[in-house]
Order: C-alpha cells, then structure tokens, then sequence
C-alpha cells in the first residue's frame, strides 16, 4: 500500500502506526527513508519511500500524532496479520485509534489488506462498536484481493547475492515483493469521493475475486509448498524444475479450484471465471510462485498449518467449494494430508488425523461435508510416500 502512495504521488503525508519501536527508531534515524526491493521475473530492483513518519501507538506522544493523522487522511489501510489484531491492544488498538479519529464531515476509505474475505466488515463492526453511526458516515471500509507475494530477507548471503537494499543502512533485514501490483477493491460508494491510488481496480461484486484469491492462488500455493516439504525443498523455485509436482499444482488450479469457481461464478460474465480466462490466471501464478528472484522459502508457505486448515481457509474451503459443484477435489485433499501430517509433525502430535481435524475445527465444521473432507485426507495420507524426498 505504502509503495502504490508513494508511486501515485498527490498525498501531503505518508504516515505509519508501527509498535515496534527499534524499527521507529530505525526508520526516523534514516531520515523518514525506508527502501524495498521489487523482484520482477528478470531480476531485482530498489525503491526507496520517502519521507515516511512512523509512530508508536503505544507511545502517548506518538499516538496523538496517528490521531491526527488518521483524522487528516483520506486514504487509510490495515496491513496486520489476522483480522483479530484490529481489536487487540486497547486504547490504542486500530479501531480504537480510528473510531477516536471519525469526522462525519470528513469523506474516506480504509483498505483493509487482511488475508480474509471479510476483513472490512470485521474492521466495521469493531469501529460501530467504538463510534456512531454519525461519526462513521464519512467512512468507507473496503475488502481488497492483493495476489502480491513478499517477505522479509534476513540472509546476508542472499541479501549480498542480489544485491539487495537493507531497509534502512545497516539493517540485516530488507524487504522483497513481486512487482506484480492488480489489487482489487470493493466499488467506492462515497459521493464525489476520488483515489490518489489510481492503480486499484474497483469491482461490485469483490467476493468472487476473493475466493479466486483464497481458494486458488492461497489454496494451490499452500498445496505446493506442504509437498515442496517433503521433497526437500528449500525454496519455492525449486519447484520449477520439477515437472511433476508443478504439473499436480496446474491440475489443482484447472480441475478442482478452476472448475468449482468457473461454475459457481459463471453467471458473473467475468473473463476470469472461464476456462480459458482461468488457466492463463493458473499459468501467471505458477511463474510468479517459482520466482528465482523472489526468494520465497518453503517455510515461509507453510508456517501456521493449523490457520491454513482452518474449516473456512485454504485447503479445506477449496474442498468445500469443489464438493459443492460436484467435483471430488483429490488433489487439494493430498496438500491437506500433507498439512496435517506438518502439523502433527511439528507438534509431536500422536492423536489420529481424523481426532486432530475433528478437534482444530470443533462445532465450526458439520454435516455430511465434514465427514467427506476427513475420509478424502484419509484416503491421501497413503499417496504422500510417493512425494517424500
């Protein structure tokens, strides 16, 4: 969000709420200059933000400032892990700030670039919950589709072979993202309201691009990366040379993802949900994913198994969807047993897969659904010695 601010140029402050103070700190000694690195898939390039002022909620000086600041502002956006982080923190939590903010007279919209399908209502009711409805009449929360890989570097040996910027100098972190930028966002409904961000793509209806998002792009990345693991791999570019589990991960996007959502977003008239419109979207992904430039470790894909098998996430999402259009989604069930096998793994585990599923989902997951979900893990889990190192 801060890198599409400062490329569309037009914004008087470019303001962040940061509570880690040692980068604040790191930041300001910089001069209010920060860089990143932009890997497109012919090498990499820097970019540097200036003039960023970063500002410690937990900090009462601070805070007062990100007040003001989010009360000037026209465009605002979350970038948190989870959508529960809104609440967390109190007083100075991201709603709480915002709500403290509100100026009925005052038009604006707030990106919110959570991982979730719902992150904007979620961000809604917290701020309902802190403000009125009059003070709340100028704002506008917005769901966002942001298909952007990133990461933070903290090799110095790849940081050194790139030729990566640190963040700031003398930092042994940098960031890297993909230069692809189509972010998708919910139509803005505010009278005589213009973005600055000109980049963004606005759509009425923004779910089916969502789920194309977490039940394609999230769904398939996760399936690749907890087989990636069992290969050996390190990092997700070593999956370009092999044939066989890129091939699994294109029949995962065209026959399961793409067939289930090409059916049940059809009526939309969308290029996206046609075969021809979703296999070149697999395509671009499956060359974005493998990036060399990228460097994103297989670590990185599969962190948080239990989020990932979430009973609305990833790989169980996809399964629901597929089984719902009448697809038997096989192949997102062999990412899923491999999930679960990471898990227990990891967790030292000795309950069964099916009592781990049963209780990571508890009263969320029932009916007929849950019980095929389980018993296709179940049928995969023997499949997963074929893809072991």
């Amino acid at each position: 969000m801060l890198c599409e601010a400062v490329k569309a140029g037009g914004f008087d402050r470019l303001v962040v709420a940061e509570v880690d103070q040692g980068l604040v700190d790191a930041v300001r000694a910089a001069g209010n200059r920060a860089m990143i690195n932009i890997a497109a898939l012919t090498g990499v390039r820097s970019m540097a933000l200036e003039g960023v002022e970063l500002y410690n909620p937990r900090v009462p000086g601070d805070k007062e400032k990100i007040i003001q600041a989010l009360a000037d502002a026209h465009e605002l956006a979350t970038a948190v892990p989870n959508v529960t982080i809104y609440a967390a923190g109190g007083d100075s939590s991201i709603a709480a700030l915002m709500a403290a903010a509100a100026r009925p007279d005052h038009h604006q919209v707030i990106y919110t670039a959570e991982n979730n399908n719902f992150a904007a209502e979620a961000l809604q009711k917290e701020l309902a919950q802190r403000a009125g409805a009059e003070a709340l009449a100028g704002i506008q929360v917005l769901n966002t589709v942001i298909g952007k890989m990133s990461g933070v570097i903290s090799s110095a040996e790849e940081m050194s072979r790139l030729g990566l910027a640190p963040l700031v100098p003398g930092s042994e972190k940098c960031v890297l993202v993909e230069e692809f930028n189509r972010i998708l966002i919910t139509r803005i409904t505010l009278p005589g309201f213009r973005r600055r961000i000109r980049v963004f793509e606005e759509k009425d209806d923004l779910l089916p691009f969502e789920e194309a998002k977490l039940f394609g792009h999230n769904a398939v990345h996760a399936l690749l990366g907890f087989l990636a693991r069992l290969r050996g791999y390190q990092a997700m570019s070593e999956i370009a040379d092999d044939t066989r589990l890129l091939d699994l991960g294109r029949r995962a996007f065209r026959d399961e993802s793409g067939a289930a959502l090409i059916k049940r977003h059809a009526r939309l008239g969308d290029p996206l949900f046609t075969t021809t419109g979703y296999e070149a979207y697999a395509e671009d992904l499956l060359q974005r994913m493998t990036n060399p430039f990228l460097l994103d470790r297989v670590e990185r894909i599969i962190r948080d198994p239990r989020r990932k098998l979430g009973w609305n996430d990833r790989l169980f999402g996809t399964m629901r969807v597929a089984l719902d259009q009448g697809i038997r989604p096989s192949i997102m069930a062999l990412g899923a047993a491999a999930a679960v096998e990471h898990a227990r793994e990891s967790e030292k585990i000795a309950v069964s897969p099916r009592d781990f599923l049963t209780t990571l989902w508890g009263a969320e997951a029932t009916g007929d659904r849950r019980e095929e979900c389980i018993r296709l893990v179940e049928e995969a889990l023997p499949r997963l010695s074929d893809w072991r190192g």
